[in-house]
């Protein structure tokens, strides 16, 4: 196994001090942004380590130096969004990091599935969480219908590649849980498409995430620890909480297409927390024992993104947890 940080928490920093945290924090892997929601930060050369090898080893050698090895690239974003400036810079972003993860010998590439408008004219993507109804479910199986071909080619660019697609299961996306992961793996006739596990999306549904595991075995390729906490709100409000609210001044984090992150509510049904402030360690211990039965080399980053703790306190909650679980296994 490999245990690891996504670097996008540590973009305030250049790669290489980023590194030197990871190092410190007792862990051995990166995980690095190459597009999609955000810019590539930590992959700044990207354009030259496409066409360049002395660019492309000056790259790796910033890793060995530091004693990390870089385990992944990461282009989440919406590839299916019908904005103009969003879609297809995005599915571009995707197919390049597929591309570059060649280049630098690297088997994984995370994603999300993506998702479309209610129809082919429609300006912004529209989640159908549950068709109960019959018009709901004709919007959905008309956005499935455009998906696949999109899907059908990055499994094929992936094949090309020698990389795994990992996918991860996200709101406000096709693929949000195992089945709709399953759902993309057979309507694609995927060979390159798994899962990214990233239990604290499944947390707030109700899904147990070694369940998961154990159910999509094979399917899961590469994995995230972060964790949720479910908070006494949830008996009111319910786990689809919309009372969110705009940032303002320094706080607003900029997306592609001029979007940005909301503002979580006051009094939230949940909160995204470090790991062992949701869920206790027994429970890390056994999802990362799950993993491990899947695939012993599998590489497991922590993403943090506990708005309660400052960005090294929240990693080293986490990495020690991690740590601790990586130990028991």
């Amino acid at each position: 196994m490999k245990y690891g940080v996504y670097s996008a928490i540590l973009h305030d920093r250049p790669l290489p001090e980023a590194l030197s945290v990871i190092k410190g924090l007792g862990l051995d892997a990166a995980e690095v942004n190459v597009g999609g929601f955000l810019p590539p930060i930590h992959m700044p050369t990207i354009d030259d380590i496409l066409t360049s090898d002395d660019a492309r080893d000056d790259y790796l050698g910033t890793f060995a130096e530091a004693g990390v090895e870089l385990v992944g690239l990461n282009a989440n974003g919406n590839p299916l969004h019908p904005d103009s400036e969003i879609g297809p810079s995005t599915l571009a972003d995707i197919e390049r990091a597929i591309t570059v993860a060649n280049r630098l010998g690297q088997t994984r590439v995370v994603t999300m599935s993506g998702l479309p408008g209610a129809n082919a004219s429609a300006p912004s993507p529209t989640w159908i969480v549950n068709p109960w109804e019959s018009s709901h479910l004709d919007i959905l199986e008309d956005q499935w219908d455009r998906a696949v071909p999109v899907w059908r080619d990055l499994d094929r660019l992936a094949a090309d590649n020698g990389v795994q697609i990992a996918i991860e299961m996200h709101p406000h996306n096709l693929v949000f849980n195992p089945a709709t992961l399953e759902r993309l793996v057979e309507r694609i006739g995927a060979t390159n498409v798994g899962a990214e596990m990233d239990p604290s999306h499944l947390f707030w549904q109700g899904i147990d995430p070694v369940a998961a595991v154990d159910h999509l075995g094979e399917l899961v390729v590469h994995a995230a620890a972060k964790d949720v906490r479910i908070n006494e709100a949830a008996k009111i409000h319910g786990v689809l909480d919309d009372r969110h609210t705009r940032f303002t001044g320094d706080r607003i984090t900029r997306l592609r297409g001029g979007a940005a992150i909301n503002k979580w509510p006051e009094g939230s049904a949940w909160d995204f927390v470090a790991l062992g402030r949701g869920h206790d360690q027994d429970f890390w211990n056994r999802f990362v024992a799950a993993l491990a039965r899947v695939d012993p080399d599998m590489a497991v980053h922590i993403e943090h993104e506990d708005e309660s703790l400052g960005r090294i306190e929240g990693l080293e909650t986490a990495a020690e947890v991690l740590l601790t679980a990586a130990r028991n296994t």
